[in-house]
Parts: C-alpha cells; sequence; structure tokens
C-alpha cells in the first residue's frame, strides 16, 4: 500500500518553516496573516459544507471524494489558518481536508516510504495524556500502523469495555462482509387472498414517504414510487378496491430496544417509514411511533387512496402467501451508502436493521439475541480478535454491549486495507473532526482542534462512557488507526476533549 505523498512531507517542512517565521515576524505582519488565513477559512468552510450536503446518501460522492483527493497535486491550501512566511507568494500547501484513500503516494525519503511512528515515541506523547482526570478509572488504548498491521501503543487494549456507539463499526464490517457493499433491501406489495394486497417489510431501515429531495442522483426507497406502481398494477388486473395487510414477518423477538421507549431509537421493526419519525427531522433524537409498521401501513393505504385505489380505513397484520404474486417493489440504497449514513449520524436505526441483516444472512433469527450472535460469527469468521466480546445490539445503546480497543482498532484496520475494497465504506462514513456528523461540533478549541479536518472518527457517548476510534495520516505521512475507551466518567465534556486531544496527537506527532 502507498504509505506517504508529496504533499505530507513538503506540509511537515513548511510547518517549522512557518513557525520560525511567526515567531520573528512584527506584530503587524501577525495580524495581516491572520485577516488572510480566516478568510481563507471561510472559503473552506463554505466548500465543506456544500460537500457534507451531498453526504453519505449518494454512494458516489465518496468514491469522487477519494478519486479527486488521490488525483491532486497536493499544492493546494486547504489546511487554512498557518501563517506565510515572509518573502513566500502562496501559504504552504497543506494537506486535503479528507486524505486520498488508495491514491498514489509519494515519500519523505528516496525510496517513497513514510517512516513509522515507534512504540517509545507514541507513549511519550499519549502515556501522558491518558492520566487526563477527565477520563474515567478504566482507559484503553490500541493504535496500528496500517502498512504493517502492527500495533505501535496500546493500553489495556484487550480489556472489554463499553463501546457505546462505536460498536457500529462492528456492524457495519459484519454487515458488509456477509452481504456486500451493493446488497440491497426490498419494500414489496404482493396479492394475498380475493382482493387483498400484502405489504412486506424486509427491514429497510431508509424508506420514506416523503417528497423525493431535489438535485440528490439516488434516493431512498419510497412508498410514494410504491403505491404508484402498485396502483398501476391492480387497475391493470381491473381491481380498485381491496383490502390491505401489512407483513413484518422478516424479523423476530422483542420490537423494543432494552432500554425501552426511547427518541434515539424506535421499536425495531422490519417495515417502518421515515425511522418512525412524528417530525420532519431525517436524524438525531425525535419523537416516535408506538407501531412503525402500523403507521407506515396507514401512511400507505392513504397513498393508495390518492392514487384512485379504496381500501379499507385500518390496515391489519398479515402473513403473505407463499410464492405469492408480486405487484410491486421498492429497492433501498446499497448497502455502502446505508454504512456511510449510519456511521456519519451514528444512526440507530439503521445500525439495528443491518445487525438483523446479518442474521439473515447467516441463517439466526432476525432479532436483538440473533443479531449478537450473528455479528460476533461474522467477526470471527475474518479472524477479528472477538474473545470476550459481547453484542448485546447493533447500536451501542445497551450497555451490556462489550469490545476491546484491540478489535475497534482491528476492524478500522481491515477497513482500512487494501486488499479489504467491500469494507471502505467504514472508512469513507466516518465522520470528519470540526466538519461532519457527530464530530462537526468537536475539535474546534486547542489543544484538540489541531486534530480538525485531519481525524475521521467514530464517537461513543453513554452516560459514564466515551470512546473515539478511526483513522489519522500522522505528521510523517504514515496512515494510522486507533481506538481510545474510558468509563466511569463524570465529565462528559472533559472526557470528549481528552479524547479528542489523544487522537489530535496521534495526527500531528511523527513521534520517532
Amino acid at each position: 500500500m502507498p504509505e506517504t505523498r508529496t504533499w505530507q512531507v513538503r506540509w511537515q517542512s513548511a510547518q517549522r518553516r512557518a513557525r520560525q517565521a511567526w515567531r520573528s515576524a512584527p506584530r503587524q505582519t501577525r495580524q495581516t496573516w491572520r485577516l488572510t488565513a480566516v478568510s481563507a477559512a471561510t472559503g473552506l468552510a463554505v466548500a465543506v459544507v456544500a460537500v457534507a450536503a451531498t453526504g453519505p446518501w449518494d454512494s458516489g460522492q465518496r468514491t469522487a471524494e477519494r478519486a479527486r483527493a488521490a488525483a491532486g497535486a497536493g499544492t493546494g491550501g486547504e489546511h487554512h489558518g498557518r501563517e506565510r512566511a515572509p518573502g513566500s507568494a502562496t501559504a504552504p500547501a497543506a494537506p486535503a481536508v479528507l486524505p486520498a484513500l488508495g491514491g498514489p503516494a509519494h515519500g519523505a525519503d528516496d525510496r517513497g516510504v513514510a517512516p513509522a511512528p515507534t512504540g517509545a515515541g507514541l507513549a511519550d506523547a499519549l502515556a501522558p495524556l491518558l492520566k487526563d482526570p477527565a477520563l474515567g478509572k478504566l482507559r484503553a488504548a490500541s493504535v496500528l500502523d496500517v502498512a504493517t498491521g502492527r500495533e505501535i501503543f496500546g493500553s489495556r487494549q484487550s480489556s472489554a469495555v463499553t463501546p457505546a456507539s462505536t460498536v457500529k463499526l462492528a456492524t457495519a464490517v459484519a454487515a458488509l462482509s456477509e452481504l456486500g457493499a451493493d446488497h440491497r433491501i426490498d419494500t414489496t406489495v404482493v396479492r394475498g387472498a380475493k382482493n387483498r394486497i400484502v405489504l412486506v417489510g424486509g427491514g429497510d431501515p431508509t424508506l420514506t414517504a416523503r417528497a423525493p429531495e431535489p438535485g440528490t442522483e439516488e434516493q431512498p426507497a419510497n412508498l410514494r414510487t410504491l403505491a404508484d406502481d402498485t396502483a398501476r398494477a391492480l387497475k391493470k388486473r381491473d381491481t380498485t378496491k381491496i383490502t390491505l395487510g401489512y407483513d413484518t414477518s422478516a424479523y423476530s423477538g422483542p420490537v423494543q430496544h432494552p432500554i425501552g421507549p426511547n427518541e434515539n431509537i424506535a421499536p425495531v421493526s422490519a417495515l417502518m417509514a421515515d425511522e418512525a419519525r412524528t417530525d420532519d427531522s431525517a436524524y438525531g433524537p425525535a419523537p416516535r411511533e408506538a407501531d412503525p409498521a402500523r403507521a407506515a401501513a396507514d401512511t400507505f393505504a392513504g397513498l393508495l387512496r390518492q392514487r384512485g385505489i379504496t381500501t379499507d380505513l385500518d390496515a391489519r397484520p398479515a402473513k403473505a402467501p407463499e410464492d405469492a404474486d408480486r405487484l410491486a417493489a421498492v429497492h433501498s440504497l446499497p448497502l455502502s451508502a446505508l454504512v456511510e449514513r449510519m456511521l456519519t449520524y451514528s444512526d440507530n436505526d439503521i445500525a439495528e436493521a443491518l445487525a438483523r441483516q446479518t442474521a439473515l444472512a447467516i441463517g439466526q433469527p432476525a432479532s436483538f439475541k440473533g443479531a449478537g450472535k450473528a455479528v460476533h460469527t461474522a467477526l470471527a469468521r475474518r479472524h477479528l480478535p472477538v474473545s470476550g466480546a459481547v453484542f448485546a445490539d447493533g447500536s451501542g445503546l445497551d450497555r451490556a454491549d462489550k469490545v476491546s480497543a484491540g478489535l475497534l482498532s482491528h476492524l478500522l484496520l481491515q477497513a482500512s486495507a487494501p486488499g479489504n475494497p467491500a469494507l471502505r465504506p467504514v472508512v469513507t462514513g466516518l465522520p470528519v473532526a470540526a466538519f461532519t456528523g457527530t464530530l462537526s461540533n468537536r475539535y474546534t478549541g486547542q489543544p484538540a482542534g489541531a486534530g480538525a479536518g485531519a481525524v475521521r472518527a467514530k464517537t461513543g457517548t453513554l452516560t459514564g462512557v466515551n470512546t473515539l476510534a478511526g483513522t489519522v495520516v500522522d505528521a510523517d505521512g504514515r496512515l494510522l488507526v486507533f481506538a481510545f475507551m474510558t468509563s466511569d466518567t463524570t465529565d462528559a465534556r472533559g472526557a470528549q476533549n481528552a479524547l479528542d486531544q489523544l487522537a489530535s496527537t496521534v495526527a500531528n506527532c511523527g513521534c520517532r
């Protein structure tokens, strides 16, 4: 795998020159440089907002993002805020906010190989930070070098810790491994007895009943489209009056998450629209329908009536007949896009759905218990360190989940490796520090702010639990993956800042 790039080496050298120039520059000159940097940073922020708006829904955007980054000459000034050295025509070249994965690399030496940090060097930088009193009693860490797969730094890396939402990394790797990045989930309508039709939920967590968003190339599956096709098929059969049933038998077991009713997750059903949200939100906490399947079926019935099909007022649970005649179907976005959205926004509903889809692929019941077994099995097949791991759910809301920092870092190692392109959505879906998803409001102050734009990581937060796992390219151009975990914290903000500083230190340290 290519391990370094010209811009990374130039940037390290430019940083040293810029710091020297800043110290020796007059105060008035410094103010001029600050104004220039702020103006440039404003332009960068506008551009990043435009990229984020297209979001992980368009899975091709992530592919294009990597291609553009790889194709660049590395001379742009994307990393603003550094001051320009006296006598230079432009600010020093900087790394892109989103470094290319698998792009051409150019080295720090004649062989084109970036030097790896040493264990002693990284320990000198990280060990003091792990003593931060804002961290809880249990503190675990693992940092791996992607090029060699070697663990460079570890501290209690084999201890089983409550991961919170970083367990979604395990859910993502398991689903992609068993189903493939191009897998789609179907929602169908089939004929029943007489004039009865059945809406069959396949478990698509992104099925929507809202109007399509303009300007988006690929849309999530839509009940409106399904109603169009169903009404057309019925009218071809001279049927305009039907009874509607709905089938959720793809999933089994309790629908309520063990934490009980909660705005962070809907009851887990094979059929729901817009994650059963009762407001117009797309992600984050929201009030939910108590019976998502019934609500989705009632919405579908209303859409059919608008299209000239008379239906009973109330849809009822039903079981689709074996080998039933299919009237219409809609298909979810590819699994790669679902994984990206799940990780960027820490979407609990998608996480539970993907865990159950993994269970269906492996032959386990699509329940909380069956999904947990399936995720464990899928990761064991990849020879990941799952000893002691417990997957009580797919989202990380359950405190019974237990994984090690070593497992999280090895999940990211496999996702970053060039031989595993099917796992790449795990990396491209990671939030970017200070820019996207659950990291958009973090890394905004010092010292953690040094990681803004450089750290890509999945967050995990429960009361008393804080975790962070992701990727960085260090100051020497070496691609590293990391996992930092702590529990029994009493200051959530302080613990987050401590974890952010750990990741920023890895990003900005050559550590040799």
